[in-house]
């Protein structure tokens, strides 16, 4: 059994900074109730994790592993995960009036999601730190990324679905061996389930940004963009979201990439497109609040931005403010129309959370807050399979 070459120094709440030992199974900052952090030695880390390095390795986010918290070789769980392809879309940015735009496709990830990431490094650090049990909340593809992680080392796992949630979803997790509990309500209402289970039997809950180490999965999506673009970063990165925890991970990402000597100073416009059936992030940054209120009757075809409320709502503010960047809706119908657009002049069949962004590009560029000649990168967090049902009926 080896060690790893992480170099993980301590856990660092993001709201009032307390420091947490990171070798114990932590949730939340126990003095004010904030996500924690995962901080590392960055010095060392950039000694062996180099340019030259890196072009050697593994096509994994698991390449990256001096900023990835596992210390122990058996405890890196392997699915495939990560190193999705960066595909420059000419015809779509023809199309479009953007040559330069790209499609960061998450959807070839394990169970076909960008969930993959974050939950690969979630349930290998509570693996590693003796977690028994696992629990989530979830709409859909996070429940499936845990499902399959878990079994993939026999840990028993505890989903919560809103009962309305697509089939396929529950239908995956229960193949995979979870426990699924179908609930009356939204994401939100799950997570006081899971919260009681927490309580009455022990398990480890894995819910977004609620324990240290999905967002330090998450964040290899910003690693991988930087060293597939020759580690200049673009210009605008459109992201969906729900939960947050892929937008505040690049942020972070970005952050340690520039103190590694990897990259410098220059940054993305974070762009966040929300439904504007469930938009708390995007009202919150037009009143110019630092955190989200509660979404009242969130309603959205999109499973993944079906999201309330969010844990980490300051720290995605936070990343779109210091970009210079923005928070825009689009309509389901948007989603739908656009997904069209993505797949026949891409070759990339997106969820309607990636088929959000292209509709916040074109927004975007109509109003000339991007510009015609930037580089642009849109996030497609699914694949389109996973939503056959919202096809279904369009077929002739």
């Amino acid at each position: 059994m080896a060690r790893t070459l992480s170099t993980l120094t301590h856990l660092e709440c993001s709201m009032c900074g307390k420091i947490y030992d990171p070798g114990r199974l932590l949730n939340l900052c126990h003095a004010c109730g904030k996500p924690l952090l995962a901080r590392y030695d960055l010095g060392k880390a950039a000694l062996s994790m180099t340019k030259a390095s890196l072009r050697k390795r593994e096509a994994s986010l698991w390449r990256y592993e001096e900023v990835l918290p596992v210390q122990n070789d058996w405890a890196m769980l392997r699915l495939g995960e990560g190193w999705t392809p960066l595909h420059h879309a000419r015809r779509l940015g023809e199309a479009i009036g953007c040559p330069n735009t790209y499609i960061k496709d998450e959807g070839l990830n394990v169970t076909a999601s960008f969930k993959a990431r974050g939950l690969a490094m979630a349930v290998s650090r509570a693996y590693e730190l003796g977690a028994r049990e696992l629990a989530i909340p979830s709409a859909g593809n996070a429940a499936c990324a845990m499902s399959a992680y878990a079994a993939a080392v026999g840990l028993p796992a505890h989903v919560f679905m809103p009962k309305d949630a697509p089939t396929l979803f529950q239908v995956e997790c229960r193949e995979l061996g979870a426990n699924v509990t179908l609930v009356d309500g939204l994401i939100n209402d799950c997570g006081v389930k899971v919260r009681e289970g927490v309580a009455a039997h022990g398990w480890f809950d894995v819910s977004t940004l609620k324990e240290p180490y999905r967002v330090e999965g998450k964040k290899t999506m910003g690693y991988e963009l930087a060293e597939q673009m020759d580690w200049e970063l673009p210009d605008v990165i459109i992201y969906p979201t729900g939960g947050g925890t892929g937008m505040v991970g690049m942020w972070k990402a970005f952050d340690e990439m520039e103190k590694m000597g990897l990259i410098g100073s220059q940054r993305p416009r974070m762009v966040t497109v929300q439904s504007s059936g469930c938009a708390p992030i995007v009202r919150a940054f037009e009143q110019g609040a630092e955190h989200a209120e509660l979404w009242q009757g969130a309603k959205t075809i999109a499973d993944g931005l079906r999201v309330p409320v969010a844990i980490g709502d300051f720290l995605i503010l936070r990343a779109i403010r210091e970009s210079g960047g923005v928070a825009v809706t689009v309509t389901d119908e948007e989603m739908l129309r656009y997904a069209r657009v993505m797949g026949s002049q891409s070759g990339v069949f997106p969820a309607p959370e990636g088929a959000a962004t292209l509709a916040a590009q074109i927004h975007l560029l109509e109003q000339g807050w991007i510009r015609p000649d930037e580089r642009v990168v849109l996030f497609n967090t699914g694949s389109g399979l996973k939503y056959a049902h919202l096809w279904a009926d369009m077929v002739e």
